[in-house]
């Protein structure tokens, strides 16, 4: 059976850390992924978002809980994986939460932009495609 997801979105709170008996570290984090659609009706652009839960573990979960916070936008490349439970009231309860194999960051967390970005001019930049300067 194929259980396979690729995800790319951003942090919605920083990544929560903790061990299991055996010492394996666990870095849990939810993301946002937001899906843009055309409506057939108006032919107007929609926006959706959607929050999922992940979970590292090992080293991964190491590298992870020290190298993310709140906005970063990351892929995940993992699996489902399926909580189930029974509340003490004897409810059947379940979640759905993606376990990571592989996280690449794609940029950091959003930052507030105290100034402008200066513009640059392309037109008057240098042509470094020529190899004549090279020593060698």
């Amino acid at each position: 059976m194929l259980n396979k997801v690729f995800l790319i979105g951003r942090l919605t709170r920083n990544p929560e850390i903790r061990f299991l008996p055996s010492g394996t570290q666990v870095t849990s984090f939810s993301i946002a992924v937001n899906r843009a659609y055309k409506t057939k009706d108006s032919s107007e652009w929609k926006e959706e978002t959607y929050f999922f839960d992940v979970e590292a573990f090992g080293k991964l979960a190491e590298r992870i809980g020290k190298q993310v916070s709140k906005g970063t936008q990351v892929l995940i490349e993992g699996s489902l994986r399926q909580d189930k439970w029974e509340t003490s009231s004897g409810e059947k309860r379940s979640k759905i939460k993606i376990v990571a194999d592989k996280i690449n960051l794609l940029s950091p967390a959003k930052v507030e932009k105290t100034e402008e970005e200066p513009v640059v001019d392309f037109e008057e930049t240098e042509d470094f495609s020529s190899d004549e300067d090279v020593p060698f």
